[in-house]
């Protein structure tokens, strides 16, 4: 592609008469070792690492154009200079791959909570009627069938719009993060329905405050398409704050909500199973996987699908056989007839709804079993503590990722929160110990990494939440039938 073309929709360059060099661009990259030649090499100023360091080795290895943030002379290949790399390279990858977003039919899903889930419940929903999908968020990507590995929960700008364009499925459904969003890493992506499922503390350490958060999750909706619809959970205080801003703008705003007005209606809200109305028609919503948490995501998936066109029987079809997300409300036997969940849950509402789901499915007793993720938000971590603290019977706190804070000074952050609970800093002895002392009738909800791998090395030699309870139910002598004594 012509660098004047490539470049027509990227934010005024400094030096723009640049633009109009013939040079002929073969590809884009972001990182100096995967350049060849005739590349055009976008330098990004990153939290760690500073791409204007690997300029030099960018253009040894035969990048024809640089771009870049810094105030740059001497190359001995154009550089243009723009305002913000991240945006700059959303808009050359968006222009180099054809705006491919513009040929599929494309799902956002933005919240703190429920992104996950309600993802694969419309993918499920939308492949039992025999519609293909791709698949873009925290668990995996999926695009042509294939799996591919997840870094992110959005990828960056020039391998989302590459998927995108590679994609030969019907459907585009990706969950949409805060951090993708004020990143510039969906930019130039097209929707046809955005959802919103709801706001907690989260992200604070990086957004500053609710408001900040609130308002980039908002700015989503701008990129509909402009026959696009935004479908909205009128439950949640900030939902009603994002429908009534939409609304005001004239957006096509669709909601979910337990009043007579919602354009869905959750009449009952039960775990499990509910009842739902759209358009004055009551049916029956039925789950496999528990939690009232998951009745409204499949209720913001169920109008979605509803909207799309889908049949509603099949979609109900669809949402009873669903067989829900891995690290998601996932729950496991243990042999002597105690329940564990593994759940992804790390905010104050998740801990509840998943708790709570625990207590109303009649748990004798509920272990709780977490962790904070070192050098992230530290403004949730006592709100999720009194949560834990307030519905289960036992707490214990863990190691989750370090992200390069000392083993030590996480173990002394976990003392100071504990607040009458257990601190066993290994992870993999916290769910021992819990897994040891759990009875019949109790329940075990280990939270926060979900079907994450551990990121660093634990005393038992598993690699994720999942793997170290079925290597300890391998190790429980049957015979014992959970007679151990209660934790003290």
């Amino acid at each position: 592609m012509k660098l004047n073309i490539l470049l027509e929709h990227v934010d005024k360059a400094v030096n723009s008469h640049l633009l109009d060099i013939d040079v002929d661009i073969k590809g884009i990259a972001t990182n100096s070792s995967l350049v060849r030649p005739n590349d055009i090499f976008v330098a990004i100023p990153g939290f760690r690492v500073d791409g204007h360091q690997f300029i030099d080795a960018a253009i040894q290895a035969g990048a024809s154009v640089v771009v870049g943030e810094k105030d740059l002379k001497g190359l001995i290949v154009p550089y243009v200079r723009v305002s913000n790399s991240r945006l700059a390279l959303a808009q050359i990858a968006c222009q180099f791959y054809g705006n491919p977003s513009r040929n599929k039919i494309v799902i956002g899903i933005t919240g703190t909570n429920g992104k996950t889930t309600t993802t694969y419940m419309l993918k499920y929903i939308l492949e039992n009627c025999g519609r293909s999908c791709s698949l873009f968020g925290t668990v995996q990507n999926v695009v042509n069938g294939k799996p591919l590995p997840s870094i992110n929960t959005t990828p960056d700008a020039l391998e989302l719009q590459k998927q995108i364009a590679l994609s030969e499925d019907e459907f585009i459904i990706m969950e949409v993060s805060s951090h993708g969003l004020s990143q510039y890493r969906v930019e130039g992506v097209e929707f046809d329905y955005c959802l919103f499922t709801n706001l907690d503390k989260e992200h604070l350490d990086y957004h500053k405050d609710m408001e900040a958060y609130f308002s980039v999750k908002a700015s989503l909706f701008d990129q509909l398409k402009p026959n696009g619809l935004a479908i909205i959970n009128h439950m949640d205080s900030w939902g009603k704050k994002l429908a009534d801003l939409l609304t005001s703008k004239g957006y096509q705003v669709f909601l979910v909500g337990d009043q007579s007005y919602h354009d869905l209606q959750i009449i009952h809200l039960q775990s499990g199973i509910s009842t739902v109305s759209f358009k004055g028609n009551p049916s029956e919503l039925s789950l496999n996987i528990l939690g009232k948490h998951n009745i409204l995501n499949a209720s913001m998936a169920f109008l979605t699908a509803l909207l799309i066109g889908i049949p509603q029987q099949k979609v109900l079809y669809a949402l009873e056989k669903f067989p829900g997300v891995p690290g998601r409300f996932e729950m496991l036997q243990h042999p002597n007839g105690a329940t564990v969940v593994i759940d992804y849950a790390h905010t104050a509402d998740a801990f509840y709804q998943c708790l709570q789901t625990a207590r109303e499915e009649g748990a004798n007793r509920v272990f709780h079993v977490f962790g904070f993720r070192g050098d992230r938000d530290k403004e949730k971590r006592r709100d999720m503590v009194s949560v834990s603290k307030e519905i289960s019977d036992v707490h214990i706190l863990t190691l989750d990722d370090l992200n390069d804070v000392p083993y030590e000074e996480m173990e002394q952050a976990l003392y100071a929160l504990s607040d009458g609970g257990y601190v066993i800093s290994d992870r993999t002895i916290a769910i021992k110990e819990v897994l040891e002392h759990a009875h019949k009738g109790d329940w075990v909800c280990i939270t926060g990494k979900g079907a994450e791998v551990y990121q660093q090395k634990f005393r038992l030699p598993t690699a994720s939440d999942k793997e170290t309870v079925q290597f300890l139910f391998q190790q429980i002598d049957q015979k014992t039938n959970g007679g151990f004594e209660p934790l003290h």
